[in-house]
């Protein structure tokens, strides 16, 4: 399993709850594979790499979105300061609140509220080790070297994933032990971009 070095929350930090969000995208990641073909359709949407749309999705009953925190996931053996995810996590945070304008913005669940996620999963600098451990369905998504942006869209009752996209065409550089320090203008290039193509997934999705 892809274990991450750090990951900052808003309040608080806590290991337990780390492990078991990593264990979520970790299983929503491979569900994205293995059950594609039986309950999610291929989008023919050109913006990203790859997207599907759940096959019972009704997207008209939603009214009101939640904007769910980012994930940042990285393999264990790499780093990246903690100042540096709290601020990356800052950045692309404003670019997708920014990029959701129009859309009403609430923050508790509800039978007409929709539940939006974006996760960040960066495979460039993994070791074979680190690779293999992973289950076969998600090396298939995220390959040793890229770095995957993930897009999720979900009941915000119930959880039950609606459609998600990944996207890998933007590389924003993160510092890491070996000495590279993060280049933020890459960081917010990659935010502004990924946060269009999400606001193009919603409006394509939420008839917009």
């Amino acid at each position: 399993m892809l274990t991450p070095v750090q990951q900052t929350c808003k309040s608080h930090s806590n290991p337990a709850r780390l492990i078991m969000t990593l264990a979520a995208v970790s299983m929503t990641l491979i569900a994205c594979t293995t059950v594609e073909t039986q309950s999610f359709t291929v989008s023919q949407s050109g913006n990203v790499d790859s997207a599907y749309i759940a096959a019972d999705a009704d997207f008209s009953k939603y009214k009101h979105l939640f904007a769910d925190e980012m994930g940042i996931f990285f393999p264990a053996d790499t780093y990246t300061p903690p100042e540096d995810i709290q601020r990356i996590r800052q950045i692309f945070r404003s670019a997708f609140i920014e990029a959701l304008q129009g859309y009403t913005i609430v923050d508790t669940a509800g039978p007409s509220t929709m539940k939006v996620q974006a996760s960040l999963i960066d495979l460039r600098n993994s070791s074979d080790r680190t690779l293999m451990s992973l289950a076969s369905e998600i090396r298939d998504i995220a390959a040793r070297g890229e770095l995957l942006f993930l897009m999720e869209m979900s009941d915000s009752e119930s959880d039950a994933i609606l459609a998600r996209a990944a996207d890998s065409a933007q590389t924003p550089t993160f510092a890491t032990a070996e000495g590279n320090t993060t280049d933020w203008t890459s960081v917010e290039n990659a935010a502004q971009h990924w946060a269009a193509l999400f606001r193009q997934f919603l409006d394509q999705n939420l008839g917009r």
